[in-house]
């Protein structure tokens, strides 16, 4: 990475981790996938029951097969051949559990993470009930502001996440987000999380990388 660009980044991540703590949460920066497991295994105890939201960043870093092969009871999401009962029972179970992991749409330098969510079964658990949240995120999920949130969500991280999931919806013919009335949007329920009560429950990891949409 060019050497102003990275010294940009560096001050960005510096400034968001910052405005984290002040929040009640913790920021922390790897700079890649070997540093992010390092961080984890420090984290999750062996034993500890551990939920995921869904997330193409959890799969990019190889986090899915560390929670797959750890001593861990892993409520496995992406099992083949699970119904729709079988994924309720398992969103319902992240609520106790010890651990739950996603990532995040955007993350402010006001130490801020939006997101929008289909149906509330990510979201949800990073509002309450699992002991420790941790949000794991590439530097591209960072932006200055709650505006500069929506906007990248809108414009970006919603349209493909909705191609992805093969919806049939504006955006995924379009390529950008219209605000749709389609009784297949994902874009359901929009959530800002400024702080947490409990200090630390939230821990949010910065990955030097571009990572997830």
């Amino acid at each position: 990475m060019d050497s102003n660009l990275l010294w940009y980044r560096e001050m960005q991540i510096s400034r968001t981790i910052k405005s984290l703590e002040q929040h009640n949460m913790e920021g922390y920066f790897v700079k890649n996938e070997s540093g992010l497991i390092e961080i984890l295994e420090e984290f999750i105890k062996e034993g500890s029951v551990v939920g995921v939201g869904d997330s193409m960043t959890l799969f990019e870093t190889g986090v899915i097969d560390f929670l797959r092969k750890g001593k861990f009871t892993f409520l496995d999401k992406y099992k083949d051949n699970l119904t729709s009962d079988d994924k309720r029972e398992i969103y319902i179970k992240n609520f106790s559990s010890d651990v739950f992991l996603s990532s995040t749409n955007a993350l402010t330098e006001n130490g801020e993470l939006f997101n929008i969510d289909g149906n509330g079964s990510r979201v949800a658990p990073m509002i309450y009930g699992p002991k420790q949240v941790i949000i794991v995120a590439g530097v591209n999920k960072i932006v200055k502001d709650m505006e500069e949130a929506e906007s990248r969500v809108r414009r970006l991280a919603a349209p493909i996440d909705a191609k992805r999931l093969g919806k049939d919806t504006p955006c995924t013919k379009l390529g950008y987000c219209t605000d749709c009335k389609s009784q297949n949007r994902i874009c359901n329920d929009f959530v800002t999380i400024k702080g947490q009560f409990i200090k630390g429950r939230i821990k949010v990891i910065i990955v030097g990388k571009e990572l997830g949409y």
